[in-house]
């Protein structure tokens, strides 16, 4: 296990962790965390992290991505695309890397050939935070264009645009993906996923930096203050809140281990944070801590088993979530708020490229928002794989119409 950290520095750094022997008398297993790497990575500050079974790429604002081979503890190469820091980066599975940033775009790469496979003018501003859901067949974005929107990886397409009031800048989808949360500086809006809207909002103390599920309820969440708190997203009441640092924590990662349920928590401060979890409401145990004397921006914790982390697959993770020749179709309709969209794509590729042109212009007429609900559960509802295309489904239709034409003949 390595705890990685990226910082203002323009360093990665990563630190073993190993449990200690347990003496006598202890109730609590200690660990111990030892420099293991620093890794100049970028030109600039660090904005992102994400890690795999095998490797851990970072986002910064020299607009580049960075891949750290963690086995051989080597810079595996960088990824150039974007115009605009790095806002973004989460895994799906060890096939795929999904990347956001301040152009607008959202790029999907192949995480073994590092081919960009899709890239999305995703929207009219920055993007700011995106989360996949646990399917592989949705995924959520947020921007500074005041939108949530929601796009369907199957067909690498825009499914719906939901307008908000405010700039968000996190979104994230509980574990089973049954509902996720919106955040807008101190507030977080809770949706259910069978209604496509909010049950309820959460309200912090101060700006929120982060957020995690520790389950399908439980939502832990970190602000511009020393505290992380624990909010229960059916009752939305704080459970319960403990100190964790002398600063503002930055960032929160969680995973299980077959004991227990762990927290990570890194700050401004320097330091990163490993703590045990309680099932009651007594305060997190400290596990151990680190101190890397640096102003810390985002954090990760690699495991060797990918499924012991909180970003895990399902068993079909291996299958790609997009098409890499299956060019999306533009068809927007509007409901109010609601809008139904398939964006226009760029051509993939790994060079720097400009943002490409949305889509067609919004067709008349309203649609009942019922219906993109009932759109949403059935694309998540869909039996069979996530590879299957668009090309494909049209190919099957049209040999299923050659057949029926013979038979009337």
């Amino acid at each position: 296990m390595e705890l990685v950290a990226g910082c203002y520095e323009q360093v990665l750094f990563g630190f073993a962790v190993h449990p200690e022997p347990k003496a006598s008398g202890d109730h609590e297993q200690k660990w111990t965390p030892v420099a293991d790497f620093t890794h100049h990575a970028h030109t600039a500050s660090l904005s992102a992290v994400a890690v795999n079974s095998r490797f851990v790429v970072t986002g910064s604002k020299d607009e580049t991505i960075h891949i750290y081979d963690m086995k051989k503890k080597i810079d595996h190469g960088a990824l150039v695309h974007h115009n605009g820091t790095i806002t973004c980066l989460k895994f799906y599975g060890n096939r795929h890397l999904i990347s956001g940033a301040e152009d607008g775009l959202i790029c999907v790469w192949d995480a073994k050939k590092w081919e960009c496979l899709k890239s999305i003018k995703a929207h009219k501003g920055h993007v700011t935070s995106l989360s996949i859901h646990p399917s592989g067949k949705l995924a959520l974005s947020v921007g500074t264009d005041k939108t949530l929107r929601t796009w369907n990886l199957v067909e690498g397409r825009s499914a719906f645009i939901k307008n908000i009031k405010q700039n968000a800048h996190i979104v994230e989808w509980s574990p089973r993906g049954e509902r996720y949360v919106v955040v807008i500086l101190n507030k977080i809006d809770v949706y259910q996923l069978d209604t496509a809207s909010v049950s309820g909002t959460i309200t912090n103390g101060k700006r929120i930096s982060s957020v995690t599920f520790l389950s399908e309820s439980v939502l832990a969440v970190a602000g511009d203050e020393e505290v992380v708190r624990f909010f229960d997203c059916d009752s939305l009441v704080c459970l319960s809140e403990f100190k964790a640092h002398e600063n503002r924590v930055k960032d929160l990662f969680s995973f299980e281990t077959p004991e227990h349920h762990v927290i990570v928590t890194a700050s401004s401060d320097g330091f990163i944070k490993m703590w045990k979890l309680h099932e009651d409401k007594v305060s997190p145990c400290l596990l151990c801590e680190v101190n890397t004397d640096a102003r810390l921006t985002c954090l990760g914790v690699w495991l060797d088993r990918a499924t012991d982390t909180r970003e895990s697959p399902p068993p079909d993770a291996e299958t790609p979530p997009v098409s890499k020749e299956e060019p999306s179709k533009s068809n927007k309709k509007e409901s109010g708020d609601e809008v139904q969209e398939g964006e226009r794509q760029s051509k993939p590729g790994t060079k720097k490229c400009g943002s490409t042109g949305d889509g067609d212009k919004p067709a008349k007429g309203n649609s009942l928002v019922s219906a993109k609900k009932r759109k949403m559960v059935e694309m998540l509802g869909k039996k069979g794989n996530s590879l299957v295309t668009a090309k494909k489904r049209k190919m099957v239709e049209m040999l299923e119409k050659k057949k029926r034409k013979k038979q009337k003949m």
